[in-house]
């Protein structure tokens, strides 16, 4: 490709519009000497030209798996993957990966997790980005070496033409993650999966970062595809939220609809974690009771139902489908809804039979008096020590 095309390529995705990525019931499990893991199980969701969707949840709810799923970026064994991946309205869900890599990096790029394990110690950073330039674009060494030098300009790197004849080990942790993205941005994608792009990295740092993406998104009329535990993350960030759990999306709305009028018990758990600013100092972090369930053996009905103050009987008998809010576009699923009088009943309910269960224990703890004669005994002498 000759030089100039990789701006042709970015200048076209800015004027097209319409659907971009269309996700179908895609499930992805895995194979273990335990059984059957079904990390990603039956997920639907549309990402529009230039839009970004955030997908929120805790550790091991299957946002990262979901990600490399739609990607394509699985292990050759052992992964049973289904459903439906479309991209520009094309199946690429069963292409093989040589089919693949002529999207990766062009049409579909992503910034991993951690930029010291996903960048290559011993490879300079200059090569690291170059070499997608050379293999995706047919750039020649030197227009790629100038490419890359924009690329960290643009990212925000001081003295970018030093920066290339680093190793990552001399880059602070903000400067390597400015780097993944630059690579990821090199070839210009339509799509942007950043996992985590934040991780381990400090406040102001990661506001830049944060910062850094939206700018390079609007530039570029890219989509994205943000992945993270913190909804303080994707608030103000995102166009649309889907909340992970279990490998399952349980809420899924435009992000203001989601902030103003939360349905899923898990989701309002997840807000109420979050550190509130008019707290007072050392006040105790809000928690999720319970932990995530095993995905080998998932529990019977709602699978957030061990852990939410709402459950009741028929959660744990019957799975609720995704059902639509008041709001357009505005998915959750949930028998006992946040914020209906069938939910405040389910949750007054449950804390009715918590208190009556606390007062229970607290009386059968109490001493009784006791009414035998009282004998006298006999006084005894302490040393200083004893005292």
């Amino acid at each position: 490709m000759k030089k100039g095309q990789l701006s042709k390529n970015i200048a076209d995705h800015r004027t097209a519009t319409g659907p971009l990525l269309e996700v179908e019931d895609l499930k992805t499990h895995f194979r273990t000497d335990l059984g059957m893991v079904r990390a990603v199980d039956g997920v639907s969701f549309t990402l529009d030209r230039g839009k970004t969707i955030g997908i929120v949840g805790e550790s091991g709810s299957g946002k990262t798996i979901l990600s490399r799923s739609v990607m394509g970026l699985l292990p050759s064994r052992n992964v049973v993957r289904e459903g439906r991946v479309a991209f520009e309205g094309q199946e690429i869900g069963d292409l093989a990966p040589p089919a693949m890599r002529e999207i990766w990096g062009t049409e579909m790029a992503m910034i991993f997790q951690d930029p010291m394990t996903s960048l290559n110690p011993v490879m300079k950073i200059g090569r690291q980005i170059t070499e997608s330039l050379k293999y995706h674009l047919h750039m020649s060494k030197s227009d790629a070496r100038h490419t890359a030098v924009s690329l960290l300009t643009s990212v925000g790197i001081p003295e970018p033409t030093r920066r290339l004849d680093e190793y990552p080990h001399q880059l602070s942790g903000g400067m390597r993650q400015r780097v993944t993205i630059a690579i990821a941005l090199a070839c210009g994608p339509t799509i942007l999966f950043a996992d985590e792009p934040t991780t381990a990295l400090d406040v102001t740092v990661q506001a830049q970062i944060l910062d850094l993406l939206q700018d390079q998104q609007r530039d570029r009329n890219m989509s994205m595809v943000l992945v993270t535990h913190d909804l303080g993350v994707v608030a103000g960030r995102t166009d649309d939220i889907a909340v992970m759990y279990a490998g399952k999306i349980v809420e899924k709305a435009p992000t203001t609809a989601l902030f103003s009028n939360v349905r899923m018990p898990y989701t309002e758990a997840l807000l109420q974690s979050i550190p509130k600013l008019e707290n007072k100092s050392h006040t105790r972090l809000q928690v999720i009771a319970g932990r995530p369930p095993d995905l080998i053996h998932p529990p019977k009905g709602c699978r957030f139902s061990p852990r939410c103050p709402y459950a009741q009987d028929r959660c744990r008998e019957e799975e609720p489908p995704l059902q639509e809010a008041e709001t357009p576009g505005h998915l959750f699923a949930c028998w006992y809804p946040v914020g209906t009088p069938e939910g405040a009943d389910a949750l007054a309910r449950n804390q009715a039979a918590l208190a009556g269960i606390r007062a229970s224990n607290g009386a059968a703890s109490t001493p009784t008096t006791a009414t035998a004669t009282p004998t006298t005994a006999t006084p005894t002498t302490s040393t200083p020590a004893e005292a």
